[in-house]
């Protein structure tokens, strides 16, 4: 009898690292296509939302649509108990900021913060644009739809927060319109600034930047494939880390590719149907995102995109020439995409505000021994339940493999080779849900 119960603890604890939260399930099947719809005609009908265009009008321009975007994030909150706090923020640009403003303006950002009941001052970001552009960046009178860019990722973000705002969380999140991603990155720059000025821990930025196509230029038709644009290493890593990877590696194991590859996780664990692809670059080639903002400061942050662009439809006055129509309207957007990959979004939301904080102090050793050897510090070790402990090749994109331990805060991988593999450690909480693996930052002596 004993072997018995012995066997069943040993079963319960091996599956205890694959449990599934199946409120994520009921999150998946709450995001609505209709409602992401309504939410791109309203952006749409706004005629352009260029950030140097009107703001005085309640029916056109930037001015109506992010005031439209703040009175809808109140309306969601009305309706969880004031569970948002939403407001603008942002800063004032003149045509000394950049060759493509025109003008000065005010760049505003629409944000609703929906605090966590553990950790308030730990915040996981979801954004979406919101201005549009026509051909000419500096035409802010043309009728400039945008779409797909950006009002699927904004109506994305607005989805995810009508749904997430019906949960208590552990950490915080942020759902948050940007503006002047066109003329530079302005309303990314702005928030990082002031997450910093807030002292805020930001676990990540999630930033969905056209979440609509589904038929690319090159005539591929996919609905279910999307990338996942991340950067090898922190732009804040001093000469001395850098000069380090040489020797312990790392080169491509910076925070915001933990992100990525958290990303990648969840959805192979819950939407097994989708194709999430890892690109390893910061953005698509000499282009970038309002992640890039935060990875500048040294936070992670990843751009979500569909895989196959259409550049007839991005960045274009509505025209036809040579039976090819161009202009980013709303009869290209994909509604059934865009809720595939809001649903992408408002899980990982959910299992990183779930899960307990990372571990701290990663140390790894086992330099010219037949095993590799970790230890970590948890600052909240009441909310943890356990670690994971994976590896992988060094040329392999993800983790796949691990160690389950329980009560410990150091472990001993017998017959792992340091030399082969890459490590990291991620807390897991009562729940199920991990936090992001944490790559070793110092070296055992």
């Amino acid at each position: 009898m004993k072997s018995i119960l012995t066997i069943l603890c040993l079963s319960f604890s091996s599956l205890f690292y694959a449990q599934v939260d199946t409120r994520i399930y009921d999150i998946i099947d709450d995001v609505s296509s209709n409602q992401l719809e309504t939410y791109v005609q309203q952006l749409v009908d706004f005629g352009t939302r260029n950030t140097f265009s009107e703001t005085e009008s309640n029916t056109r321009g930037i001015g109506a649509a992010r005031r439209w975007i703040k009175s809808e994030f109140e309306s969601i909150s009305s309706n969880c108990n004031n569970c948002l706090e939403v407001f603008f923020q942002g800063e004032t640009v003149t045509p000394e900021d950049g060759r493509r403003v025109p003008k000065t303006a005010e760049i505003l950002n629409v944000v609703a913060v929906q605090k966590g009941k553990k950790y308030p001052n730990s915040y996981i970001i979801m954004s979406g644009d919101i201005d549009s552009r026509a051909s000419d960046t500096q035409d802010f009178t043309t009728d400039a739809p945008g779409a797909n860019d950006n009002a699927t990722g904004m109506a994305g973000t607005m989805e995810a927060a009508r749904i997430l705002s019906q949960y208590e969380f552990d950490h915080s999140i942020v759902y948050v319109g940007l503006s002047g991603e066109e003329q530079g990155l302005f309303g990314g720059q702005f928030l990082a600034k002031y997450a910093k000025e807030k002292n805020w821990n930001v676990i990540g930025i999630i930033n969905n930047d056209m979440i609509g196509n589904i038929e690319g230029v090159d005539g591929v038709i996919d609905n279910r494939t999307f990338r996942i644009f991340s950067e090898a290493y922190n732009p804040t890593e001093t000469d001395r880390e850098r000069q380090m990877k040489r020797y312990y590696g790392g080169e491509v194991d910076g925070n915001s590719r933990q992100l990525a590859r958290y990303v990648y996780q969840t959805t192979q664990t819950y939407m097994p149907e989708m194709n999430p692809m890892m690109i390893y670059r910061l953005d698509r080639f000499g282009r970038g995102g309002h992640h890039k903002p935060f990875n500048d400061l040294g936070y992670a942050g990843i751009r979500i995109m569909e895989a196959h662009e259409n550049y007839t439809q991005q960045h274009q006055d509505i025209r036809t020439e040579n039976g090819i129509d161009y202009g980013d309207v709303i009869e290209h957007v994909n509604f059934d995409y865009v809720k595939k990959l809001t649903a992408v979004n408002a899980i990982n939301l959910a299992s990183l505000a779930w899960a307990p904080p990372a571990p701290s102090e990663v140390s790894i050793g086992g330099m010219v021994e037949p095993s590799a050897k970790l230890s970590w510090k948890q600052e909240q070790p009441d909310d943890v339940v356990g670690y994971k402990v994976y590896w992988r090749s060094t040329t392999s994109p993800t983790w796949d493999h691990f160690k389950y331990v329980e009560d410990v805060n150091k472990v001993t991988l017998d017959g792992i080779v340091i030399d082969n593999f890459y490590f990291g450690v991620a807390a897991v909480g009562k729940n199920g849900h991990e936090s992001v693996v944490v790559f070793p930052s110092k070296v055992m002596r």
